[in-house]
């Protein structure tokens, strides 16, 4: 259903160390860096199938994280959901809600964390239980 993500960074090689490292444990390799014709910097990286950006404002305008948006990441085990949120806080991300762990829901039962990005954006890692 979705071809990419794009998100806004205040700081695009502030954003770039923490992607890397970030989008690193799912095997994502290193940002491709590209310049808009506006002449805004942007980071793409690619992994099985899809896009994650993450751009300067084309309007020039502040980038804030979406108030209730969330970006959620697939995880293959409950140990990825937990080296996601750890690796994340450890490069200037912010742990929130509840710690990395099993959660039951309507949904079923999953395996979550949840942190914010360095410019506020909602991130989760997500392992579904079959």
């Amino acid at each position: 259903m979705f071809n990419h993500v794009m998100i806004g960074s205040n700081d695009i090689e502030r954003s770039k160390r923490f992607y890397d490292a970030v989008l690193g444990v799912f095997g994502a390799r290193e940002a491709i860096r590209n310049e808009s014709p506006s002449g805004h910097m942007r980071l793409f990286y690619i992994h099985d199938g899809s896009t994650f950006a993450v751009s300067q404002p084309i309007n020039n305008e502040s980038a804030t994280g979406a108030n209730g948006g969330t970006i959620g990441f697939k995880c293959e085990s409950p140990e990825q959901v937990k080296e996601f949120h750890d690796v994340a806080v450890a490069h200037g991300g912010k742990s929130v809600e509840d710690p990395p762990g099993l959660r039951e829901s309507a949904m079923g039962a999953m395996h979550l964390s949840y942190v914010l990005d360095p410019d506020g954006n909602k991130l989760c890692g997500i392992h579904r239980v079959r």
